[in-house]
């Protein structure tokens, strides 16, 4: 059975990042983050992110965002969210049993939330009885695999400081958006409060980050992190993968393969009258697929039915992803 398309997890990591983490296997180092690999990896996160940014490594992506959402939020706050979110769809429940706060879940149409969507949920104000919205929670890529605009991202920044709230940005494949949008890292999460950062998706082994756009907020992250188990102890592990995958440019290498994979998937499945559902802003191709090719493809590739009764199919391809890989598929059809 093929597991290629099933999810950009099941890719190997980057021989590349697998040296880092040997090189840095050698002797003896402080441990919890006190490490010269932790320091490099810090200093490449502020030129990226820039100075005042902060970098507060963990250990899984579920982690990065309950660690980022509980710093900013109180028990009696609540997230504004896309109804497709993994912090809403994917996590189970872990944002609201660690931080004590509602996942408000909002219907779209392409996995992206808007100033409009939301205003309805601003309108009372201060009314002890309901919960107050305090964060903006907005995934880049989206769950659908489409891609936030950095005008897009800066309205929704604008509302939310409007209305007092925060904006999150769930980057787990922020690498594919920013390779999409042709702009940097942080342009792909311009005007954001704090960064949940992925690398798991991209050619990372184990790991994520939560980077602070803005610092004032971090004051008690490191609790967090420390209550949610995502200190890790050896922590010059997790941070000697970011050093090359930031310095060496691995990520947008890495993500613009796996966008070229999709592109390559998408064409593919269009000239065969498949049609696709979403735009193709990354890695991802959800294809309306005829039941019968459904159970034909599942006898030799694993992918996600992503909605069973419209027929709806995820082909996630990952970094590793090639043009042979692409025809074997299609040829299945």
């Amino acid at each position: 059975m093929n597991n290629l398309f099933i999810s950009d997890n099941t890719s190997p990591a980057d021989q590349r990042i697998l040296k880092a983490v040997s090189d840095a296997n050698d002797g003896y180092a402080l441990s919890y983050g006190n490490d010269r690999w932790t320091e490099e990896a810090e200093a490449l996160f502020k030129k990226e992110f820039g100075e005042d940014s902060l970098y507060f490594p963990v250990l899984t992506g579920t982690g990065a965002n309950i660690t980022a959402l509980a710093s900013v939020l109180k028990p009696f706050q609540s997230v504004l969210c896309a109804s497709t979110a993994h912090i809403n769809v994917d996590e189970c429940g872990a944002p609201e049993r660690f931080t004590g706060s509602k996942i408000i879940p909002i219907e779209t149409e392409n996995g992206k939330l808007t100033p409009e969507m939301l205003s309805k949920y601003t309108l009372n104000p201060g009314f002890e009885h309901h919960s107050q919205p305090g964060v903006i929670s907005v995934s880049q890529t989206t769950e659908t695999g489409t891609a936030y605009s950095e005008i897009e991202l800066l309205e929704l920044s604008e509302f939310a400081k409007k209305h007092n709230m925060i904006l999150h940005v769930d980057g787990s494949r922020i690498a594919n958006a920013a390779a999409f949008l042709g702009v940097s890292l942080a342009e792909a999460c311009r005007g954001a409060d704090v960064l949940s950062f992925g690398g798991t998706k991209n050619g990372l082994i184990l790991g994520e980050a939560v980077v602070f756009l803005n610092p004032a907020l971090a004051q008690e992250t490191k609790y967090h992190r420390k209550q949610f188990g995502q200190l890790y102890s050896k922590m010059r592990y997790l941070s000697a993968q970011f050093i090359p995958y930031l310095r060496d440019g691995i990520w947008h290498e890495n993500a613009s393969r796996a966008n070229r994979a999709a592109s390559l998937l998408a064409d593919g499945l269009m000239k065969k009258n498949i049609h696709i559902h979403y735009p193709v802003n990354g890695n991802a191709v959800f294809a309306v697929v005829p039941p019968e090719i459904i159970e034909k493809l599942s006898l030799k590739f694993r992918f996600y039915v992503w909605d069973e009764s419209a027929s709806l199919c995820r082909f996630m391809c990952p970094y590793t992803a090639t043009a042979q890989d692409i025809e074997e598929l299609l040829n299945s059809f």
